[in-house]
């Protein structure tokens, strides 16, 4: 829930900020000022948002931004600001929200479009790793650079690549593999290594490349266009629970519905019928479009995208969800630029290339914040480190006045000396293979700067950039009203057993179920099978003995539903009639149906345990407005009419 409330908030436009909303106050609850521009502003931001048309009357919609103000004072009248998950929580969803206003946008923008120009192809490629730590000592990374080159050397005058990764590469996996990587696109491997894969021509063998794990040679097999996106519609029947003794039941029925295909039945009429994938079974079986690797079954997605036009239906086929049948709705090429903006600036800011952005921004940090260095203080904290940081024994002095002295000021912050010192004592656990000591200390020193530059900047966003503040300010409030919602009425709702029986038996008439049928109703384009299924079952004949006597291995003629539905049902044949035996016969489209309604179950009162959950979301509506309503009278509130109406008109333009 939380997810889906603050996601929602990062998605919002900011440019209902502009609106030009004198600023007066609106409102105050014991004297704390509420003002004219935020009411505007939230009211605006939700408007698209708002389903309930009273909701968008401002009247209403100003008893509801009072009621939610009225909760968020209530919320700190509890003290609930002060607790530590709440405190977390805000501080992570800062995190997530400052991110984009601490990247460099003109590096981000050029690497989103590399990143869609390389999302258009698909290469397949074979590697060769030597392991080498990035911060090894330059003894042990010439040892490994002089081994790459000397096995690219080998595989350009001939040896097999497969065979010289298979014997020589130090990724695990090239025992079994031989170095093949298979296809992938952008964003699939560490940056350096993708962007030697897309530019070394098919056939040919890069130069080494340095990454993350070591030294590289890659091998490109072969380029191709990205398959783009398949819409398709599927039949699925549930692979067996463990506990079914009948492991075969799944498969043997997706077979029957097969075959009732090739005798030339409907495809979405048996997905309405037969599915097991409710989702989906409603619509035909249709899915929504997908491309490569963005569903959880890599057999689905390789199957959807091998049906043709010429060849539209697949055969039945096994995931580790069920047995399915696909059939192709339609094809569509890769995504436009635009279609794929968001998503390829999510990867960006998780993939390597965020270095190249970081680095940017460091820069320009640089620039807006002098930085001068106390070289009396740097040197003595230079000194102070010795070799024993290498091996993990290093400790800042006990004494630190020497170094406790201004080590640098970012414009009101100062820096010392031994904050410096404390950082380098935190790189411990990492290490570093920078040598001498005095090196890996200047090395530390650039890191340092920029670091405290980055959270300077951070910490004053919300005075660099007023929309960030105005964000942050609702997702403190929101936050805290989750908390105080939780706590005071969702937890209550569903603890409160007695409250909630209390609740249910003043309103139970509003929990109905309609006339429900206990059936079993048989299906066929067969006439003639139909009529001899309608005998069988007035004569007591179990749905397996119709399928047993009337399908046969080549045909089958007679598919069955068993089970209790209610009024309405969509599985229930039309004009089925509400009383016990078995039916007439009716037709709809291609199919004959005969029903044997075993049992009639009167329309009745859902007992609590039925209508449970929907009985809670009304409990919890119904806490929720009394809890307002005692808010009201907890807590002095004072509105300004003539200011109201001042920002009504305004809104109403």
């Amino acid at each position: 829930m939380k997810q889906l409330l603050f996601g929602l908030l990062l998605s919002l436009s900011a440019a209902t900020y502009a609106q030009n909303i004198k600023k007066e106050v609106l409102f105050t609850i014991d004297e704390k000022p509420y003002y004219t521009d935020e009411f505007a502003r939230v009211y605006n931001k939700n408007l698209d948002l708002v389903k309930d048309e009273s909701q968008k009357d401002l009247n209403q919609y100003l008893e509801l931004f009072i009621g939610y103000k009225l909760k968020i004072n209530k919320a700190n009248k509890l003290g609930l600001q002060n607790g530590a998950n709440y405190q977390n929580e805000l501080k992570s969803y800062r995190t997530q929200l400052s991110k984009n206003y601490v990247t460099d946008s003109k590096v981000t923008k050029e690497l989103v479009e590399e990143g869609y120009q390389r999302s258009l192809k698909e290469v397949k490629a074979s590697h060769i790793l030597i392991t080498v730590d990035e911060n090894a000592a330059p003894e042990d990374t010439l040892k490994a650079y002089n081994k790459i080159v000397d096995l690219r050397k080998r595989a350009l005058a001939g040896e097999d690549f497969g065979k010289l990764a298979q014997e020589n590469s130090q990724d695990p996996s090239a025992k079994d593999n031989k170095g093949n990587l298979g296809y992938f696109s952008s964003f699939r491997m560490v940056y350096a290594f993708e962007s030697a894969a897309f530019k070394t021509p098919v056939g040919k063998i890069s130069n080494p490349i340095r990454t993350r794990f070591g030294y590289h040679v890659i091998k490109v097999e072969d380029v191709r266009d990205n398959r783009g996106e398949v819409q398709v519609a599927h039949i699925m029947i549930l692979n067996p629970k463990p506990e079914e003794t009948d492991k075969d039941k799944a498969k043997n029925t997706i077979n029957e519905i097969y075959k009732k295909l090739q005798q030339g039945e409907n495809f979405e009429d048996l997905a309405k019928q037969f599915s097991e994938d409710k989702s989906s079974s409603s619509k035909g079986g249709q899915l929504s479009r997908f491309g490569s690797g963005q569903l959880s079954s890599e057999e689905f997605e390789n199957v959807a995208f091998s049906v043709t036009k010429e060849k539209p239906v697949s055969e039945p086929f096994q995931s580790k969800f069920g047995w399915h049948i696909v059939k192709l709705i339609d094809r569509f090429p890769p995504k436009t630029f635009d279609e794929m903006k968001p998503e390829l600036e999510n990867k960006v800011g998780k993939d390597d290339r965020s270095r190249l952005i970081t680095n940017s921004l460091n820069e320009k940090l640089r620039k807006k914040y002098t930085v001068k260095r106390n070289d009396k203080v740097y040197a003595a904290a230079s000194k102070a480190v010795t070799a024993d940081f290498y091996e993990n024994k290093w400790n800042v002095p006990a004494d630190t006045k020497p170094y406790d002295a201004k080590l640098f000021t970012i414009v009101d912050k100062d820096v010392t000396g031994t904050d410096f010192l404390k950082y380098i004592n935190a790189q411990q656990k990492a290490g570093s293979g920078i040598r001498p000591v005095g090196k890996m200390v200047d090395n530390f020193y650039q890191k340092f700067v920029d670091d405290q530059l980055n959270a300077y900047y951070n910490d004053h966003l919300e005075s660099e950039f007023p929309e960030f503040a105005a964000v942050m300010e609702e997702y403190r409030d929101g936050l805290l009203l989750f908390d105080l919602m939780e706590k005071e009425i969702w937890e209550k709702s569903k603890t409160d057993t007695i409250g909630l029986k209390n609740f249910y038996d003043s309103r139970k008439m509003n929990y109905q179920w309609k006339n429900r049928v206990d059936v079993v109703i048989a299906s066929s384009t067969n006439e003639k099978a139909i009529k001899e299924a309608q005998k069988m079952l007035k004569k007591g004949s179990t749905p397996e003995q119709l399928k047993e006597k009337l399908n046969t291995k080549d045909k089958v003629e007679i598919m069955t539903n068993v089970g209790t539905f209610e009024e309405g049902n969509d599985v229930l044949p039309k004009g089925l009639k509400f009383e016990a035996g078995v039916s007439d016969i009716t037709k709809d489209g291609k199919y004959y149906f005969v029903t044997k309604v075993n049992k009639v179950i009167p329309a009745s009162v859902k007992t609590l345990e039925e209508c449970k959950g929907k009985c809670i979301n009304d409990y919890q509506q119904y806490l929720e407005q009394r809890w307002v309503d005692d808010l009201k009278g907890e807590f002095n509130v004072k509105t300004n009419k003539d200011a109201f109406e001042r920002v009504k008109a305004e809104l109403k333009k």
